[in-house]
């Protein structure tokens, strides 16, 4: 008779219960189960009897579990009172559940364990050094009263806890214990467990664990400190938790990943994972290799699994981000450029860009009217139409979507204050935004418009104050986006430093020092112009000091340099 007993904590999918059920008896342990008080009596009795033929199988009184409860630890201590009781020779009990699955051939735990004969395997860490737990509960959960379920009233607990904090309330921690937490799936000696079963204080244990919250994570783990010789801070069941805390279930596809671990036994199994049933239960010895259970080997795979679902991939908008301002691992995929007032001065800079960098170049994506997409397409990557109305209903979606779908290709766009500004906010806080912005150069159109002045100064006010305020959030504290703000009147100076320092930043494969810049549109009387909308009344302040008698002076361009063609 096998030195190991098996305690079984079912609720669900009772088939596959009784299929492992009878697994761990045809290797010769004794199994002991628990069947939750929430199954009917009359699926209860059907599985009793569907297991009536196995002689070392025993059932033990039913308790309400409910998680978060003290009815999982009254489970686990019916189920070992019966073990301890009518199985003496068993030296080892291992806790389970109907949903876990052996993943190595029985006789192989047997050994492991009969080469350790005083060792308790059950994590049992403090608080202190437990960096798990999920909920916002460490060692409150050992001071504070929890009357309502967490599940099923979950606006009382919350009320109710938040109020034993305001007013101070504390439970008294029995003398002589130091709370440790852990996964409840352990392996311990029948010495430890009998020891904790008989222990004279335990009806004043039991009165303290049942009003802890979560208490099947911390009862054996912190009695076990008491009584046991030889603690290994382990479980030797695998299970695996999500970053809500959840438990990770395997699925058919996970077969190879489960055998990797080398572990004994894993959960949680999804009932209908029939391959894993019928590898795992066929008791071939090839099946796993002979070494110590190792579950950090498969750990690099399930933090990238949580890496993944928390964070996606950078401009990815996903289920499981969408919801929750803030999840996103980089707003957009890749980084791009805004210019905000250089179609307004320079001609053709669309063009000219777009040559100096091999960029995709697009117009005013934000215009008012459509989207302008570079070479003047009306479809953009991913079937993306350049209706405004369908880019205004989410201009963010829309940039981001733009942005992944041509990712690959640097994107840049023309933005200025006749567009649409719900998208300020989101640009200046994208770190893979380069905004480069010539304030006042909005005014150049108006300057060449043959519009009444009366309409042009009205015009010339309200885009002031639109470029004004989208400075103002540029220069705000959140921004992260790599910013550079000229005035007009200081970039005509010298434009070509400017202009390299944005290609340069573009960062285009062969990098080239800049020998001409693009056509400076004809400036001449723009003086006069904005002094004539300062007599109106309007103080365009924006672009810089520029004298009344001359409109500009035009930009130095360094000499080209002589070459030699070679025939």
């Amino acid at each position: 008779m096998a030195g190991v007993g098996i305690l079984m904590l079912v609720h669900t999918a009772l088939g596959r219960a009784e299929q492992v059920a009878r697994h761990w008896h045809a290797a010769g342990c004794p199994v002991v189960i628990h069947i939750d008080r929430k199954v009917p009596e009359a699926t209860c009795a059907q599985f009793r009897q569907a297991l009536a033929d196995l002689p070392n199988l025993r059932f033990c009184t039913r308790h309400r579990c409910e998680w978060g409860t003290w009815g999982i630890v009254a489970a686990s201590q019916s189920a070992a009172e019966v073990m301890l009781a009518q199985f003496p020779q068993v030296r080892h009990v291992y806790l389970a559940s109907g949903s876990c699955l052996p993943l190595r051939p029985v006789q192989e735990l047997i050994d492991y364990l009969a080469q350790r004969p005083r060792t308790d395997f059950i994590e049992s860490a403090t608080t202190a050094d437990v960096p798990w737990t999920v909920g916002g509960l460490d060692h409150e959960r050992f001071t504070l009263h929890f009357p309502f379920s967490w599940k099923k009233h979950r606006t009382l607990f919350d009320l109710y806890v938040g109020l034993q904090r305001r007013l101070g309330l504390r439970r008294r921690i029995p003398k002589g214990l130091v709370p440790h937490m852990g996964s409840q799936w352990w392996c311990l000696t029948r010495q430890t467990l009998s020891a904790i079963l008989q222990d004279p204080d335990r009806r004043q244990y039991d009165a303290y664990f049942r009003k802890v919250w979560i208490p099947d994570e911390s009862y054996f783990q912190t009695l076990a400190r008491i009584y046991s010789t030889h603690i290994e801070s382990r479980s030797l069941t695998l299970s695996k938790f999500d970053f809500q805390g959840k438990p990770h279930i395997f699925y058919d596809d996970h077969l190879q990943l489960l055998r990797r671990s080398d572990c004994f036994v894993a959960r949680k199994i999804w009932p209908h994972a029939s391959r894993l049933y019928e590898a795992f239960l066929s008791d071939n010895t090839s099946a796993m290799k002979h070494t110590e259970p190792n579950p950090g080997k498969i750990d690099r795979i399930f933090a990238k699994a949580v890496e993944r679902r928390t964070r996606g991939r950078a401009g990815l908008y996903m289920q499981s981000r969408l919801p929750n301002s803030g999840w996103e691992n980089g707003v957009t995929s890749g980084r791009y450029s805004v210019f905000s007032g250089f179609t307004e001065l320079f001609e053709d800079f669309e063009d000219w860009i777009a040559k100096a960098t091999g960029a995709r170049v697009h117009g005013h994506l934000f215009a008012p009217d459509r989207a302008e997409f570079a070479q003047a397409q009306t479809i953009a990557p991913g079937a993306m139409p350049h209706s405004a109305a369908i880019r205004d209903y989410n201009p963010r979606a829309f940039l981001t979507n733009l942005i992944w779908n041509a990712r690959g290709d640097r994107q840049c766009f023309q933005f200025g204050p006749a567009d649409t500004q719900d998208i300020t906010w989101f640009i200046s806080s994208d770190p893979n935004a380069q905004i480069s912005v010539i304030s006042g150069a909005w005014a150049v159109p108006l300057f060449h418009s043959n519009r009444n002045f009366q309409e042009i100064r009205k015009e010339a006010a309200l885009l002031q104050r639109i470029e004004s305020q989208f400075l103002d959030v540029l220069r705000a504290p959140h921004c992260k986006a790599r910013i550079r703000i000229w005035k007009m009147a200081e970039f005509i100076e010298a434009p070509m430093e400017p202009l390299q320092t944005i290609v340069d930043e573009i960062g285009i494969a062969t990098p080239r020092h800049l020998t001409e810049a693009p056509k400076l549109r004809e400036l001449a009387g723009f003086g006069q112009f904005l002094q004539n909308l300062k007599n109106q009344g309007m103080h365009p302040y924006l672009m810089g000091d520029f004298p009344i008698e001359q409109g500009t002076a035009q930009p130095h361009i360094p000499p080209r340099k002589p070459y030699l063609v070679r025939s």
